[in-house]
């Protein structure tokens, strides 16, 4: 088997280090965010844990060929790249990025223990997994890569070629409209409070009343499905979201 099959990164002339197609790196972590989002939330909004268990072994299988083999070979680094197959490379140091896929690969290894094996459920599950969505946001989103910088820590060898430059560039000097710029932020949080505190409070005053016709009717003829329907199941009472499990699904 060819040497270059079994390699991180790639050695190109004008760098000094085996570098990585940052294009490529931000749409991958932008496509695994996507189904990441999609099966905490039907996890956390409905209760069904069976995406999060298919997508934990998908990462899992992804960051194992990126780590171990080559990042060229794995599946949705293939279809981030194919994605920006017509834009610029943008070439960043690949140590780093193996030790900041090395967290995102221990953590995958962490869920697949707790849910995938053992169906746990509970608060180290949403940290794991809030810890996660966070790291690929700030890849995709904003093209910060927590782990590159966490690498600096640990390593004498400081990271080269980051993305952005960042690894050269100088610390920013403090700009004279932060503080205008910082109230602006404030205020358009505070409207947008403002209008979702408009838009929620009449739906939960209307939902807290109820009508003596109402009220009779439910205590003569319950329903036996509905009780059913409405049973907590045991995960919710393990991560103690009792009450959130019955507002999402419309029970009193």
């Amino acid at each position: 088997m060819s040497s270059t099959v079994f390699q991180f990164g790639e050695q190109r002339a004008e760098f000094p280090v085996l570098v990585l197609n940052e294009r490529a790196v931000r749409a991958s972590a932008g496509i695994l965010l996507f189904f990441a989002m999609i099966s905490f939330m039907n996890a956390w909004l409905v209760g069904n844990f069976l995406p999060t268990k298919v997508f934990v072994i998908a990462f899992l299988i992804e960051f194992t060929v990126r780590i171990f083999v080559n990042p060229r070979l794995a599946p949705v680094m293939i279809v981030g790249a194919w994605v920006v197959r017509k834009q610029q490379p943008e070439w960043v140091g690949a140590p780093q990025k193996r030790f900041a896929w090395a967290i995102g690969w221990g953590l995958a290894i962490t869920m697949s223990y707790l849910m995938v094996f053992n169906s746990m459920v509970g608060p180290a599950n949403l940290l794991v997994c809030a810890t996660c969505l966070l790291l690929m946001l700030f890849e995709s989103a904003f093209g910060i890569c927590v782990g590159c910088k966490v690498y600096n820590w640990f390593n004498k060898n400081q990271a080269q070629l980051c993305p952005g430059g960042v690894c050269d560039m100088p610390a920013p000097a403090a700009s004279q409209g932060a503080v205008l710029r910082g109230l602006i932020v404030l205020a358009f949080a505070f409207v947008v409070a403002a209008v979702a505190n408009g838009v929620y409070a009449p739906q939960a005053d209307a939902s807290s009343q109820i009508t003596p016709k109402q009220s009779t009717l439910t205590a003569v003829t319950p329903s036996s499905q509905s009780s059913d329907r409405c049973k907590v199941p045991d995960f919710a009472k393990a991560m103690g979201h009792e009450k959130k499990w019955k507002l999402h699904n419309n029970c009193q």
